[in-house]
């Protein structure tokens, strides 16, 4: 770096130092006597060697910067068109899905309903069963009641004491048996 500076301070301080070290004596300058004509020519070679070697690395840079330019281009692209595909995939799921779950929940709501009649069904088979049951249980205790009472009173109650036959009574059982 400090080269550079030291090389263009050089380049611009010697010729202002050759200038005005120069002879006092003043020249007209014209066109015919100066060397414009052979510096416009040297500055023309100048330039076409220039072009010549910096136009090939330059065009080089700046096709590949077009190339990389177009690649990049070409991904983002790419990415931006499969992030559409993907939203619209995303979206036919999402349409798929709510007619699934409509579904589901139509299904469920039927399931719902049948499982709901069967258990009423169910019930109302059980409460005719449970009072056959019970009439038949009820029906079955007061017979044994019935069958308790009349023991107890024919083993308990009765006795030949209670019953007073005469004879006058035997005699016409027997005759209205025998008649």
């Amino acid at each position: 770096m400090k080269l550079n500076k030291i090389a263009l301070t050089i380049a611009f301080v010697l010729p202002v130092i050759a200038m005005a070290s120069g002879s006092t004596e003043h020249h007209a300058v014209t066109m015919s006597n100066s060397d414009f004509w052979y510096r416009v020519l040297n500055f023309s070679i100048f330039v076409g060697l220039l072009y010549y070697l910096a136009a090939g690395p330059i065009g080089d840079f700046f096709k590949g910067r077009q190339v990389d330019i177009a690649n990049q281009l070409k991904e983002i692209e790419d990415k931006l068109q499969a992030s559409k595909d993907e939203a619209k995939s995303a979206e036919a799921q999402l349409v798929h899905n709510e007619a699934k779950a409509k579904e589901l929940i139509a299904d469920s709501e039927n399931e719902a309903k049948i499982l709901a009649e069967n258990i009423a069904k169910k019930n109302e088979e059980a409460l005719v069963t449970l009072e056959k049951s019970l009439d038949e249980k009820m029906e079955l205790e007061s017979k044994k009641m019935a069958k308790s009472v009349i023991n107890q009173l024919l083993t308990d109650g009765i006795t030949n004491d209670d019953i007073a036959v005469d004879e006058s009574k035997v005699v016409s059982l027997v005759s209205k048996k025998v008649a």
